[in-house]
């Protein structure tokens, strides 16, 4: 589908930085949108995913920003937010109404400082995190919690519908990244009760990759516990299960900063992303029926 572009209406020039197994698939929707997608990487293997979309390369982060009247960021915390944007010479060229778009998950607090450093230079900030992983960027079906200026939402909005199926604005800047804090929680939850299933499960001698389809699709089921073997692979348990823990105390610190004890919540949900690795192992191991 191609953007509409018209002296009033001009084409916007998204700038696209992080192209890991998220990222790539949603700069690749971007591209296929027909906005005017320009890229950095910091390894040009990373750009080969790119191949068939229309796009521009810059050599370095500054040449990016200064062609970017959106700047979208898909790093793994607010730590790489920073680092990009004290990337020499990229403030400099950071040109007044840019939008810069975080759509990793991070502190809500520490979303709002990186706004007010960006607003003195006359830049926007949102906070759009987003649900549903790698599979759900390349199908397309993302949804993404944002929090920052409706100025700025409204005018990011055909980048994000280009890989969302529900963009949802919460609020203010730290919006969108609570909403999605509140969602990892659940989801990180959700999966502990997974988790106590499959060893249950084990111990019981049934087959688990049959238990867990039928319970799938059945009143038990959940997205974790059908996620378990498919969307996480035992490939990716791993990986996945290092940005659960990072995420979970993201939430702790973000509601203990509002005076509220995120305990009981935050032993569960570790203990479900404990638990992920030897989970999906044993649901993709061979069934064995008793």
């Amino acid at each position: 589908m191609a953007a509409v572009s018209s002296p009033e209406h001009p084409r916007l020039a998204v700038g696209f930085i992080g192209l890991g197994d998220q990222g790539a698939p949603m700069a690749q929707a971007i591209g296929d949108r027909g906005l005017d997608l320009h890229l950095w990487a910091r390894r040009p293997k990373s750009l080969e995913a790119m191949a068939d979309v229309p796009h521009t390369v810059h050599t370095t982060v500054a040449d990016l920003v200064a062609a970017s009247d959106i700047l979208a960021l898909c790093l793994r915390d607010d730590s790489d937010i920073w680092d990009v944007l004290n990337t020499p010479e990229v403030r400099e060229h950071l040109r007044p109404g840019t939008v810069v778009v975080n759509h990793g998950t991070g502190d809500p607090g520490e979303n709002v400082k990186i706004a007010e450093s960006l607003r003195s230079l006359g830049a926007s900030y949102l906070d759009a995190p987003v649900s549903g992983g790698g599979p759900g960027a390349k199908a397309r079906t993302l949804t993404t919690f944002v929090g920052g200026d409706e100025g700025a939402f409204e005018r990011c909005s055909p980048v994000f519908a280009a890989f969302s199926t529900r963009v949802s604005r919460m609020g203010p800047v730290g919006s969108g990244q609570m909403t999605k804090l509140l969602n990892n929680a659940m989801t990180m939850s959700n999966l502990k009760n997974a988790v106590d299933l499959v060893r249950l499960a084990q111990q019981l001698h049934v087959d688990i990759p049959a238990v867990l389809d039928v319970i799938s699709a059945s009143s038990g089921g959940s997205a974790s516990l059908r996620a378990l073997g498919t969307a996480i692979t035992p490939e990716i348990a791993p990986h996945l299960q290092g940005l659960m823990r990072k995420d979970i105390e993201h939430f702790a610190d973000a509601v203990r900063a509002q005076g509220l004890d995120p305990e009981e919540l935050r032993r569960r949900a570790l203990a479900g992303a404990d638990g992920l690795v030897e989970a999906v192992t044993l649901a993709t191991a061979p069934g064995h029926a008793a």
